[in-house]
C-alpha cells in the first residue's frame, strides 16, 4: 500500500511531494524519500527510514537543492527491511536516474544474477533497484527515457507502478502500470501522478485514468500515453468530485470517528439522481435491462468489509430480484474452477477499485463469458474499468483502514441495486415503500449519531477491558455481526 507522487511545472517540487504524500500516509509505510532535478540540472535525493516526519525534519536541517521536477515515495517493505538504504528512491546510471515503484516484481531474482553478470553491483536488497538498474541500462542505450521505460517494462512480471526521471532530460516524469494503481493529475502548466488522486487533489480535480499495462509520460504542457507495446492510447479523464479539505481531519479526533460522523452524507450522496417517481432509476445502468432479464445467477465476490456488504446485498437481491445470489471470497473465486458463463452475473465490491484479489476475480468472470458489474468508491479505477457497469457509491475519501462509511454506502449501492433490477425483471411488489424506506435512511442515521453517542461511549468504557465479545445476527443482522466483530478486532 506505498504511496506515490511525481510532478512537473514551474514551482519549486519538494513542497508539492511531501504535501502529496502526507495525504498518502493512511496507505501505511515504514520509510519515504523524494528526489528532485534541480535548477542546475543536478539529480538531488533524500530518504529515509521512519515516519515522514522524520524525513522532512532531514529536509529541514540540511536542505536539498530545490528543484521543478520531483518524484516521491512512501514504502512498505516488501524485499528487504525498512532502512534507509531500501527506502526509495533508488539511482541508477551514476546516479542521474532516480526510480520509485509500488508493487512486487517476481521476477527480480533472475534479472538481478543477469544485472550482476555484467558487473552491476547493487546497494539495496530490493526488487525496485533491479528495475531501476535494467532502465539505466536502457537509457545508456538509448539516451531516451521513454524509450528506456518501453524497453524495460516488458521484461518485468508481476504488479507494479513505476515512476522514473533523469537529469538529462528534466522536465520529465515517466510511469508505467501493471496491476498496481497509478492516476494522472491535469493542471494549467504542470502535470501530476499520483497512487491515488489524493496525490494532487490540493492543486487540480482534473484527471486521467492510465489503463492495465500503459506508459505516461508528463512534462509541464503535454501527457503522452502509449500501452507497453509502444501503441498511442487515449486516457479517460474524469473528474475528482471532492476536494483536499475532504482528505483532512478537519478537527476530528481521528479519521474514523470523522468518516463515522459522514455517514449519512455518503447514504445521502450514493441515493442522489437514482430514485425517479418512487421507483430507483440508477442511470449507469440504462440499456442493461437485457442483461437483468437475461441472468439466472448473480455471484457477488468482494474481500473483508465489503464482502459482508455482498451479504446484505444478498437479502436484498434474493427479495426484490428473485434470483439466486452466493457470496464468494475474491481471493478464492479463481482457485476453485467456479461454474459459470454468460447466464451469470458477477458483481465486484471494492472501495479502492484496485484491491488485487478482486480485480484477479473480475477478469477470471470474464474470460468465462461472465457480466460483470462493478460496485466501487474511487474514480478512473482499475476495477470498474474492467467490468461491464459500475455503480459508483459516491462516498468521498476513506483514510482511515477500518471502513465504515464506505460500507454502509456499499450496502446502499447494493440495495439500490436490488430494487433497480427488481423493477426492471418485474419482480418488486413492495418497491415504492422500500424506496421510501431507503431515502428515509439518512436522517435515521443521524438521528443515531446524535442521540446514541453517550450510550456508545459508556459502553465502550464498560467494554474496556473485556477479554471476549460474542456478535449475534440472525437475517441482514447475520453479516452486521461478522462487520461488528471485525470493527472491534480492528
Amino acid at each position: 500500500m506505498c504511496g506515490i507522487v511525481g510532478y512537473v511545472g514551474p514551482r519549486p517540487s519538494q513542497e508539492i511531494l511531501i504535501a502529496g504524500l502526507a495525504r498518502l500516509e493512511y496507505r501505511g509505510y515504514d520509510s519515504a524519500g523524494i528526489a528532485v532535478i534541480d535548477a542546475d540540472g543536478g539529480l538531488n535525493m533524500r530518504k529515509k527510514a521512519g515516519k515522514l516526519s522524520v524525513l522532512r525534519d532531514s529536509l529541514t536541517e540540511h536542505e536539498l537543492a530545490e528543484g521543478t521536477t520531483g518524484i516521491g515515495h512512501t514504502r512498505w517493505a516488501t524485499h528487504g527491511g525498512p532502512t534507509d538504504v531500501n527506502a526509495h528512491p533508488h539511482l541508477a546510471d551514476d546516479d542521474r536516474l532516480a526510480v520509485i515503484h509500488n508493487g512486487i516484481i517476481e521476477n527480480f531474482s533472475a534479472l538481478r544474477a543477469e544485472l550482476e553478470a555484467e558487473g552491476v553491483t547493487f546497494r539495496s536488497e530490493t526488487d525496485t533497484e533491479v528495475a531501476a538498474a535494467l532502465l539505466g541500462r536502457e537509457y545508456r542505450k538509448t539516451g531516451d527515457l521513454q524509450s528506456a521505460f518501453l524497453a524495460v517494462v516488458n521484461r518485468l512480471e508481476g504488479a507494479f507502478t513505476l515512476l522514473a526521471m533523469h537529469q538529462d532530460q528534466p522536465g520529465l516524469v515517466v510511469g508505467a502500470r501493471r496491476n498496481s494503481p497509478l492516476v494522472i493529475g491535469l493542471g494549467e502548466g504542470e502535470n501530476f501522478l499520483g497512487s491515488d488522486v489524493a496525490a494532487f487533489v490540493e492543486h487540480t480535480r482534473h484527471a486521467l485514468a492510465i489503463g492495465q499495462d500503459q506508459i505516461v509520460s508528463i512534462t509541464p504542457d503535454a501527457v503522452t500515453v502509449t500501452d507497453f507495446d509502444g501503441n498511442p492510447v487515449e486516457p479517460e479523464p474524469f473528474e475528482v468530485s471532492w476536494d483536499a479539505a475532504a482528505a483532512e481531519k478537519g478537527g476530528w479526533p481521528s479519521f474514523m470517528a470523522k468518516e463515522v460522523a459522514e455517514e449519512p452524507e455518503a447514504v445521502a450522496n450514493t441515493i442522489r439522481g437514482r430514485v425517479r417517481d418512487g421507483a430507483v432509476v440508477i442511470p449507469e445502468l440504462d440499456g442493461l435491462d437485457d442483461l437483468f432479464t437475461g441472468i439466472n445467477r448473480i455471484i457477488i465476490t468482494a474481500c473483508g468489509t465489503a464482502s459482508y456488504a455482498g451479504l446484505v446485498g444478498k437479502y436484498a437481491l434474493e427479495h426484490w430480484a428473485r434470483i439466486p445470489v452466493d457470496v464468494e471470497l475474491a481471493h478464492e473465486f479463481r482457485y476453485r474452477d467456479p461454474v459459470i458463463g454468460a447466464d451469470t452475473l458477477v458483481v465486484s465490491i471494492s472501495q479502492s477499485g484496485e484491491t488485487m484479489d478482486t480485480l484477479m476475480a473480475v477478469k477470471y468472470a470474464r474470460e468465462r463469458g461472465a457480466r460483470t458489474l462493478s460496485i466501487c468508491n474511487t474514480q478512473g479505477a482499475t476495477i470498474p474499468r474492467e467490468s461491464d457497469a459500475v455503480v459508483y457509491t459516491h462516498a468521498g475519501p476513506e483514510v482511515a483502514v477500518a471502513s465504515t462509511k464506505a460500507f454502509v454506502a456499499q450496502i446502499t449501492a447494493l440495495l439500490l441495486l436490488g430494487l433497480h433490477v427488481g423493477r426492471v425483471r418485474g419482480s418488486l411488489e413492495d418497491g415504492a415503500a422500500s424506496v421510501a424506506e431507503l431515502e428515509a435512511l439518512p436522517a435515521k442515521l443521524a438521528h443515531v449519531l446524535e442521540s446514541e453517542q453517550g450510550h456508545v461511549a459508556q459502553l465502550a468504557g464498560w467494554m474496556a477491558d473485556t477479554r471476549s465479545v460474542l456478535f449475534l445476527g440472525r437475517h441482514v443482522g447475520y453479516p452486521i455481526a461478522l462487520e461488528g466483530a471485525l470493527k472491534l478486532k480492528e
